[in-house]
């Protein structure tokens, strides 16, 4: 007598898919929750500065612009298109993207389909009763992984939280290179004043050494003091050379942030530095909105924790559904017909029941990427308000020595004209005005090099709190 035959009944399959949908949502990840830190409500070297008198002028995404410079501003254009770092990043942002759909893909069935042709024969050894013949098949099979406990959702979830990452280390990079840009830019100008500054005093110089030799010729002044007007001069010509290889090379610096070859890039002369915009101060919180490197390294936090469930789902059994179908027949006229028609259709449940534990190894491995991904978020954290508080003093700071050394300047050239009046009296040495034009001369290099540092200290302060989180235009250029 046969066994019975036994069907699920329509409720009884409703409830099989039920429960499938039910474990299918089910996550081992942990719940995410982005690392606490303790903040202070405002930055402490804030108090340096002086309340600014009308509203506040926010500051825009093209901080620089904030400089009021043409020149700089063409710059900041073109190194968005060339520069060879940013292609980098924009290489390793659209690799993110394509992790991303890969796994994606593993959420939906796997589809393939197959057409065979096979040769072979059969008998015995003699070769005497032999047959040969051919075999066909076209066939087709699909299977698909039930996501029952999140494995594959949780890698989605990382591979999200990893895209998210390196758009903002794209954003990131970008600030970076803009405001090596503004800084390299700024030493340029600095370098093409001090060249303009020296050649200036070498003309002064001249005429002292004139106004010497003349005296000396006179019987007035000494060999010494020529000789002190010849060393002054020639050490000022070696400073000039000095500047203008300086310059030459952060030109270079700059073709090179461009991506373009150092000897196809020149930058017209101005001699000028810009005016440094006031340095507005913010709140962390605003900060920490805004830093795209604060965002990247909290999104690898979230890769991390996601990463700990695709890590426990190992412990729990993974339900494949497969099916195939085709036909397989010696004759490729019939091939598709009732008789030579096959299929499958069936689950599998996979469980490793012993792995020496490598399974809680992987689980133990993922909460440490957890622990280690917090500990660099929050390293970026204080490294943001280090260099925040770091640029408001320097900024604060050099803006009182530029009007302290401004001074010293002034003070400095009113000593040389009753320095230089009294050798021309014949009351001093020469020795005097020497030292005189030196102080003069330091002075005015001192005042050209703070405003340059000072320049850089509010680029750097503006680039620190002037991020934006959206994805750059060069990331969506093929």
């Amino acid at each position: 007598m046969l066994p019975e035959r036994r069907s699920f009944s329509k409720p009884a399959c409703v409830v099989v898919l039920v429960a499938i949908a039910a474990l299918a949502a089910c996550s081992t990840a942990p719940p995410y929750e982005r690392p606490a830190m303790a903040l202070p409500a405002a930055f402490r070297e804030a108090s340096m500065w002086q309340p600014a008198r009308g509203p506040a002028v926010p500051v825009p995404d093209d901080w620089w612009r904030l400089f009021n410079d043409p020149a700089l501003d063409t710059l900041q254009a073109q190194v968005a298109v060339g520069n060879q770092t940013l292609k980098a990043s924009v290489a390793q942002y659209r690799a993110a993207q394509a992790a991303l759909a890969s796994s994606r893909a593993g959420l939906f069935p796997t589809l393939g389909a197959g057409l065979d042709r096979t040769r072979s024969s059969s008998g015995s050894g003699s070769g005497t009763n032999t047959s040969a013949g051919t075999n066909y098949s076209l066939s087709g099979s699909a299977s698909w992984e039930v996501d029952l406990w999140g494995r594959l959702s949780g890698d989605v979830d990382s591979a999200q939280a990893r895209l998210q990452a390196s758009r903002d280390d794209l954003a990131a990079a970008e600030l970076s290179v803009r405001a090596t840009l503004a800084q390299t830019y700024f030493s340029l100008r600095a370098a093409e004043a001090q060249a303009a500054l020296l050649q200036d005093t070498l003309a002064a110089y001249q005429r002292s050494l004139d106004l010497t030799q003349n005296r000396y010729q006179g019987g007035v002044a000494s060999a010494a003091d020529v000789a002190q007007a010849q060393n002054q001069l020639k050490s000022t010509q070696a400073q000039r050379i000095e500047a203008q290889s300086s310059r030459a090379q952060l030109e270079h610096a700059l073709a090179v942030l461009l991506g373009r070859p150092p000897g196809l890039f020149s930058l017209p002369p101005t001699a000028t530095l810009p005016e440094a915009p006031d340095a507005p101060v913010q709140l962390p919180s605003n900060l920490l909105e805004r830093r795209p490197d604060i965002a990247a390294a909290e999104r690898r936090v979230a890769a991390a924790n996601a990463q700990v469930g695709v890590a426990r789902a190992a412990f729990f059994p993974a339900l494949t559904l497969s099916a195939s179908a085709g036909y397989r027949g010696s004759s490729l006229a019939n091939l598709v017909s009732a008789p030579n028609l096959f299929w499958s259709l069936g689950p599998a449940l996979a469980l490793t029941v012993f792995d020496g534990g490598q399974r809680q190894a992987a689980v133990d491995s993922a909460r440490a990427d957890v622990d280690l991904a917090a500990a660099t978020y929050r390293q970026t954290v204080l490294t943001a308000l280090q260099e925040v508080e770091d640029n408001l003093v320097i900024a604060a700071s050099l803006q009182e020595e530029t009007g302290v050394q401004a001074e010293a300047l002034a003070a400095a050239r009113r000593a040389l004209e009753v320095t230089t009046n009294q050798y021309r009296a014949g009351t001093v040495s020469y020795l005097n005005v020497v030292t005189t034009q030196t102080a003069v001369l330091s002075a005015e290099r001192s005042l050209i090099d703070v405003r340059n540092r000072r320049l850089s200290a509010i680029g750097q302060l503006l680039k620190n709190i002037a991020g934006r989180w959206d994805v750059p235009p060069l990331a969506m250029q093929p």
